[in-house]
């Protein structure tokens, strides 16, 4: 419930709808009937956040249980910030409309580096110490999960504990130490303390960092008990996991406005650039039954008319053409779209093209990667151009007109002529659709090819390469419109100085912190989003740190160097890395895990079982 101060403060600004809170499914609870308050913190905007499953999914999860209140918190657009400030309104939560300050646990969810920033402007915004150090009292303690936190060191000196892998059932149990510490009067410290036992749970103030003089860690030294290593926490079981049977439903368009069932976690394939392709390992499937369910129910509680099914490669779940023919018994009567996002080229079969085309059909959108087969091979994508030809070919005789396809520059062992590759590969699928036979009349193809410049990340085969360097990603996007002639192919790539910047992050040490700190101070937030990106400032405050940013990006590390990760387990063997590492310099490829176990190590964390085999 908003207070009257809040309210005025909509007038003045765009989108008020994403400060009201009091949408369909959102849980207002008695404060004062609860023993904790959690305010779920995304740092980017109103329309992103609410699109994550992952905040979704943990919402609900904590709201489920009596004793706690889950509220969520997104960051206000500058608009709405400028009013904030001006009025003097710290962040609040949506569903009460109570300042972060008021909260226990207030818990960030990292899903991308160049949110950090935004981090910082919350905290700030609440009126707390930015400083982990300078928050002295027991409550609010401040948490965060999500992909970006298998390597946290930029945010070390801000965030108090970091959650790794599978938030479902270490956040209850920190829920539930929490609501003790506070029963009986403990301090930060002693929950700390007691936090670090819980497996997953990374608290760095509790590890020293030293330095050889060349700036390259010397040591990662653990203390107050802390374990040397970090272990990431997984869901063993998906059928038996929680799962919500609503969602909130938002009063405004949002950039994913559907229902989301999760098919499964993990990923087969083993994409040397694809950083979630191993951090999600090992793959666990949902069965279809649960899966048709879920879906169903979430549909009922919504209203929400598309359903898309989430995984990493939506195609490789072993039980799809089981699925879909399930879900469509009950989506055509209800006029509901499901949707297959994350298709693979190599099985896009007839059968699952003929289920699609009987649910309202959108753009069918694929990802080669790379636009050679040299290269494809060296980043272990394991696709030919025939398949992709081949796919497109049978999605064009099925009545599709639109094709997206997803490539990278800036790869490892990359040359100018694999660019160039990628606009002849996007030729020949214009081509392939002008000799369809039976292709629709009087409509022409739109191919669209969407390029993102290569960020190395940790737990890749590829996190010991150096980063292409922004003159180099400003050439090759050069050479990639040289390429095209035609304007049935649209083109689109990322800024080098945001992929730039975004490496430095991802495999970047505590040492950023002061760095993070001294941008934000010069005004840096959103910097995802191109009109709000402030690279010289960025830059400055690199200066101001004395911090060389391409140590961080454009250096070639060896295998021997202590990265700032390596005292976190995700599971995959450093070793096998390596091994796939040199295979990519050699452009050998790797069988997919249905093929061939290649013994990464993940399954070591479910007990030796992986899906996959």
């Amino acid at each position: 419930m908003l207070s009257k101060t809040q309210e005025r403060l909509l007038k003045n600004v765009q989108k008020p709808a994403r400060y009201t809170g009091g949408e369909l499914n959102s849980v207002i609870k008695d404060k004062d009937a609860v023993k904790l308050r959690y305010a779920f913190c995304f740092p980017d905007s109103y329309e992103i956040g609410m699109s994550h499953l992952g905040m979704k999914i943990l919402y609900s999860l904590i709201n489920a249980r009596a004793d706690a209140w889950c509220e969520r918190v997104f960051a206000p657009w500058p608009d709405m910030e400028s009013e904030m400030r001006k009025a003097g309104v710290p962040l609040y939560a949506l569903e009460s409309g109570d300042d972060l300050r008021k909260f226990d646990m207030i818990g960030f969810t990292l899903q991308y580096e160049l949110s950090y920033s935004n981090v910082l402007n919350m905290l700030d915004l609440a009126g707390l110490p930015l400083r982990s150090r300078d928050r002295t009292e027991l409550t609010p303690i401040v948490v965060a999960g999500g992909p970006c936190v298998c390597n946290p060191e930029p945010l070390a000196d801000f965030i108090d504990l970091f959650q790794l892998g599978e938030g479902e059932e270490a956040t209850n149990e920190l829920l539930d130490l929490l609501i003790e510490c506070k029963e009986k009067g403990a301090t930060k410290a002693e929950f700390l303390r007691a936090a670090a036992q819980i497996e997953g749970v990374y608290v760095p103030a509790f590890y020293d960092v030293t330095y050889h003089d060349d700036g390259t860690i010397a040591a990662v030294t653990p203390k107050e008990g802390a374990p040397a290593r970090v272990t990431k926490r997984i869901i063993s079981d998906l059928n038996a996991v929680y799962y919500p049977e609503n969602f909130v439903v938002p009063f405004i368009e949002i950039v994913h406005d559907r229902a989301v069932a999760e098919v499964f976690r993990g990923c087969i394939r083993g994409c040397r650039f694809c950083q979630a392709g191993f951090i999600y390992r090992p793959v666990r499937e949902k069965s279809a039954n649960t899966v048709n369910r879920q879906a169903q129910c979430l549909c009922d509680t919504t209203g929400y008319d598309e359903v898309s099914l989430c995984s990493l490669s939506t195609s490789d779940y072993s039980q799809v053409e089981q699925l879909i023919p399930q879900m469509l018994e009950w989506a055509i009567p209800q006029r509901v779209n499901v949707a297959l996002p994350s298709l693979r080229v190599d099985n896009f079969s007839d059968e699952l093209m003929e289920e699609l085309k009987k649910v309202r059909r959108s753009g069918l959108t694929f990802a080669p990667e790379a636009g050679s087969q040299r290269l494809r091979d060296a980043i272990n994508k394991n696709v030919t151009e025939e398949e992709v030809l081949r796919t497109c070919a049978q999605a064009f005789r099925g009545g599709w007109t639109a094709v997206k396809l997803y490539f990278m520059m800036g790869l490892p062992t990359e040359t100018l002529d694999d660019i160039a590759a990628i606009a002849q590969l996007a030729q020949k699928v214009v081509n392939a659709f002008y000799q369809n036979p039976d292709k629709p009349k009087g409509k022409g193809v739109t191919v669209s090819i969407s390029v993102a410049s290569f960020v190395p990340k940790p737990f890749t085969p590829f996190q010991w390469e150096p980063q292409a360097t922004m003159e180099s990603l400003a050439e090759k996007q050069k050479v990639l419109l040289e390429n095209v002639h035609t304007r049935k192919i649209q083109v689109s790539y990322h800024q080098p100085q945001t992929s730039f910047l975004e490496g430095v992050f991802a495999r970047g040490d505590r040492r950023l912190c002061d760095v993070l700190e001294k941008a934000w101070s010069l005004g840096c937030k959103f910097d995802g989003w191109d009109e709000h990106f402030r690279f010289d400032s960025w830059m400055e405050a690199f200066h101001a740190c004395g911090i060389d940013p391409g140590f961080y990006a454009n250096r070639r590390r060896d295998f021997s160097e202590i990265l700032p990760w390596d005292h976190l387990d995700y599971g995959i063997r450093r070793a096998f890395l390596e091994e796939e590492n040199r295979k990519a310099h050699q452009s050998v490829t790797t069988p997919n895990c249905r093929e061939k176990c290649a013994a990464c190590g993940a399954a070591k964390l479910n007990g030796g079982r992986c899906d996959a085999k």
